[in-house]
């Protein structure tokens, strides 16, 4: 009886040892049926995240290539825009800048009788050779001209002006006396009315104190060494040099075209009538700068 019983309970015990086995094991199913499935939409939702991250990325790109594009547009638009600004600015200064100042006039070019410089302005007395005159120069020159004459006094080196602007009338009259005194001499080395650059209100004939009315000689002088090495600082430049093939040498005979050009002719050991017309052009447009 008693072995009987302990049977039944050793039994009963392996009953629910087996119970409880199976329950662990349906549980475990579960949770791993359950894991698996969590595990498999998780990874769906990855895949599709993803996906999705991909597409995000190709479309950020895909903007960002047009936005590169629609703001390289605007930078050419804006550059066509600045072109075109400099274009109208450049051509209505040139409206504004007198194309004649820079005309190769002496035995090329014809300045008629109406012509006259836009705004002429009285040189001051003390630059003068003869005080009781009253020589008139471009309005816009006379700035560079007086600073050139102080930095000539400042070195030792003064000059005085024997002439300046000549109207047409006034060169026609100095000319009919040259040729009265000088007959077809005259033309080597005064121009005719309309050819001559003291028109333009821009050309200047020099001398010093010593010299006089005598400026023959000027170019023996300190000074006209000094207006060699440094007149185009100032924009000026010596209009016919020695073997020039217009007139005979005026080493007292300067003209003003602006620093810009008188730089180069001076650094590339060049005359103003070495040059082509189209070349000395480009430089009107900053003759005054």
């Amino acid at each position: 009886m008693g072995k009987k019983f302990e049977k039944e309970k050793i039994v009963q015990i392996l009953l629910v040892v087996v119970v409880v086995l199976l329950g662990l094991f349906g549980y475990g199913f579960y949770r791993y049926y359950n894991l698996s499935k969590d595990f498999s939409e998780t990874k769906t939702i990855l895949i599709e995240t993803q996906k999705t991250l991909v597409e995000t990325k190709d479309e950020v790109s895909y903007l960002l290539d047009n936005l590169n594009k629609e703001q390289d547009k605007n930078k050419t638009f804006e550059d066509q825009i600045g072109q075109i600004a400099n274009t109208v600015g450049t051509l209505d200064k040139l409206s504004k800048t007198d194309k004649e100042l820079l005309q190769k006039y002496s035995k090329v070019y014809f300045l008629n009788e109406n012509y006259v410089p836009n705004g002429l302005s009285d040189i001051p007395k003390e630059y003068l050779l003869q005080k009781e005159r009253t020589l008139k120069i471009h309005s816009k020159v006379l700035p560079y001209l007086e600073e050139m004459i102080k930095a000539m006094r400042e070195n030792q080196t003064p000059i005085e002006i024997v002439s300046a602007y000549r109207s047409f009338g006034e060169q026609s009259s100095l000319k009919n006396n040259y040729n009265v005194v000088y007959g077809a001499g005259a033309n080597t080395f005064s121009a005719d009315q309309g050819y001559s650059e003291h028109q333009l209100g821009t050309a200047l004939d020099l001398t010093t104190e010593n010299l006089g009315a005598n400026f023959t000689d000027f170019g023996d002088t300190k000074a006209y060494q000094w207006l060699l090495e440094n007149a185009y600082k100032y924009g000026f430049i010596l209009s016919y040099p020695e073997g020039n093939d217009y007139y005979q040498f005026e080493p007292w005979h300067f003209r003003f075209v602006g620093k810009s050009l008188a730089k180069r002719l001076h650094e590339e050991k060049q005359f103003f009538y070495d040059l082509s017309q189209r070349n000395i052009d480009a430089y009107l447009i900053n003759i005054f700068d």
